[in-house]
């Protein structure tokens, strides 16, 4: 059993033994056939006792089992007042153990802005807390712990856990290997928190260059090279079959304009082109045992012409997923709170419909009550039937028991601090971060940069808040970065739209300067940035950028002398930038996409696969 505890909140300690045999006697007891329902070595599981569990739940619990909910506070029992008033208003409850004691939910899924994840042993505290608040009541079952730890731009737990390089920089690495490490070290250290479904991988092909809601979250715009990539990193992720990967956006989210979290975002592929470009990374996903898939909230009227979004679609979720591609395991939808999936239905159908599309798991809808009781009503009034929920059900208990939820549901304070951002995780994520830096253009040799021709660097250009809870900001951290390797370098922040009066200073620092690091953000035919950029290079001085977020800021700034696509500004992909820059390393990566012409999109301007390395100008 786990350590005790050295935590002080009040959900702090790890149970002993003693206390989690007590607290799952009502589990263990509602097994007729006896023993636990826990998975073989081989990772099966025992159909006979979950179907035992089942029975024996009543119509109320069997709702609750089908929902993943978010929930405020940093303590399943004494979250913050701030948080108590926050879950009182939008679930009706004041802690994470109420809502469980009145909805029975079978999950709940972690969020940064949620105040769950302010450090490893809060996050390993707040687990164990959520399990004992369930598993102590009648009939308790663990609960499925869940979050979105995709690395890159999108992360919920921050430092001092490792913190690996997104999607895209790994598809720019080209290297499943890596992609298989990332996934294992991640979900080793996901697991010794108790977060037990990570949604990741973006199995999107981004082909795209708009969109606003994939981009660099996805590996790329290859169908084959992002479902190498996809089923590498599931077979890192579920390697000790305690962790599960979640494989999203099904059908595909990678060619739309529209972000499904404000709008309904509308695929216009045909059949056929869905079949080559988005299905691959699934179908390579399921072939790799993925546990869990995330539905997407999109059209895709060549799938589905009824104008439903996909996350309630039952030819899509059942007559594609299940029964054309084969997939057993969990459907997750993605949160019922994005307006894609609100557009066409009020908040009370929506559960019920991703039901009866084929939907497992109910994520985050935007308000419990409504949502629980609508499924509730739904089984009550004959519109779904008890034998239906109870399908989903098991799905959730083979997973939960696959992952021995109900033979060890408690994480310990000596696990946290033996797999969590360990010396050797963080090497191993600056290895891979060194592979995938991207070399653009290098006019004339200019990187790397000399210590002796160019010792005095400033570093400006865009400051967009850290997106995975590192240290940032991302100028600071190229200066920091760039000075350990022997520069003298100063930061100066100028924003995603420098005003006149910013790009002004920057232009009277960099007069100042041996040479010019610019990082850019998503620049645009009418970005400031480009201004900025311009004017840097009539100084004289060498300038370097690096697209800290799209790689295809590139085609907006023709007359730079050299450019780096980092994919994201994360502390981890800086560093490595920093190292290029350097020369202590040289460029390794090639682009996972097509960057098109800024003048002409029909034509390309960088290829999939270009990448320089020094020695080529």
């Amino acid at each position: 059993m786990p350590d005790t505890s050295t935590g002080s909140m009040g959900n702090t300690s790890v149970p002993s033994r003693r206390t989690v045999l007590a607290a799952t006697a009502g589990m263990t007891s509602a097994l007729a056939l006896g023993g636990t329902a826990h998975a073989g070595p081989d990772g099966k599981h025992d159909d006979r006792k979950l179907r035992a569990l089942i029975a024996r739940m009543t119509l109320p619990e069997k709702v609750g089992q089908l929902f993943v909910m978010r929930v405020y506070g940093h303590s399943a029992t004494a979250p913050d007042q701030a948080d108590v008033d926050a879950n009182l208003k939008e679930i009706g409850v004041r802690t994470a153990a109420e809502l469980i004691a009145k909805y029975r939910v079978g999950g709940i899924i972690y969020f940064t802005w949620a105040h769950n994840t302010r450090d490893p042993h809060q996050i390993a505290d707040l687990s164990n807390g959520i399990q004992r608040a369930s598993l102590t009541q009648p009939r308790g079952l663990p609960v499925l712990v869940s979050t979105d730890q995709e690395h890159g731009i999108v992360c919920r737990v921050g430092e001092p856990a490792t913190l690996f390089p997104g999607a895209m920089a790994v598809g720019a690495g080209g290297s499943r290997a890596d992609a298989r490490t990332l996934g294992r070290i991640a979900g080793q250290e996901l697991r010794a928190l108790g977060i037990r479904q990570n949604y990741s991988p973006v199995a999107d092909v981004n082909v795209n260059p708009a969109n606003p809601v994939i981009g660099v979250r996805s590996f790329g715009a290859e169908p084959a090279a992002v479902a190498g990539m996809v089923a590498a990193e599931v077979a890192g992720y579920q390697h000790s079959r305690q962790l599960a990967a979640t494989a999203k956006h099904f059908p595909g989210h990678g060619d739309t304009a529209v972000d499904s979290h404000y709008g309904f975002p509308v695929i216009t592929h045909t059949r056929e082109q869905w079949n080559q470009l988005d299905a691959p990374p699934f179908r390579a996903a399921i072939r790799a045992g993925i546990d869990s898939i995330m539905t997407a909230h999109i059209m895709v009227p060549a799938l589905d012409d009824s104008g439903d979004p996909a996350t309630l679609s039952r030819p899509i979720l059942t007559g594609i997923l299940r029964e054309e591609l084969g997939y057993d395991g969990l459907v997750v939808t993605d949160s019922l709170g994005m307006e894609g999936v609100r557009t066409k239905y009020g908040d009370d159908r929506v559960p019920v419909l991703a039901l009866k599309a084929g939907v497992d798991q109910l994520l985050n809808p935007p308000s419990l009550d409504i949502a629980w009781n609508a499924v509730l009503k739904a089984v009550q009034d004959g519109e779904l039937t008890e034998a239906r929920l109870d399908e989903s059900i098991l799905r959730i208990l083979r997973l939960k028991a696959k992952l021995r939820l109900f033979d060890a549901p408690y994480v310990s304070q000596g696990g946290v601090d033996r797999n969590v951002g360990t010396a050797s995780h963080l090497r191993t994520a600056d290895r891979i971060a060194e592979r995938t830096t991207t070399l653009l253009v290098n006019e004339g040799s200019l990187l790397p940069l000399s210590r002796r021709r160019h010792p005095k660097v400033l570093v400006v250009g865009a400051d967009p808040a850290s997106p995975s809870g590192t240290t940032g900001p991302p100028t600071g951290v190229l200066a920091a970065a760039l000075t350990e390797l022997g520069f003298t370098a100063t930061a100066l922040s100028t924003g995603t739209a420098p005003s006149s009066a910013a790009i002004a200073k920057a232009v009277e620092a960099a007069r100042a300067a041996d040479a010019v690091v610019v990082g850019t953000y998503n620049v645009t035919a009418s970005s400031t940035q480009k201004a900025l950029v311009e004017q840097l290079l009539a100084t004289g001085r060498p300038v370097v950028a690096v697209a800290v977020r799209n790689p295809y800021d590139v085609a907006h700034l023709p007359a730079v002398q050299a450019c780096l696509a980092s994919y994201s500004w994360t502390d981890v992909e800086l560093r490595a930038a920093a190292r290029v820059i350097a020369g202590r390393v040289a460029p390794r990566g090639k682009l996972p996409v097509p960057v098109q012409r800024a003048d002409d999109p029909t034509r390309v301007l960088y290829p999939i696969g270009h990448g320089l390395t020094y020695g080529r100008g």
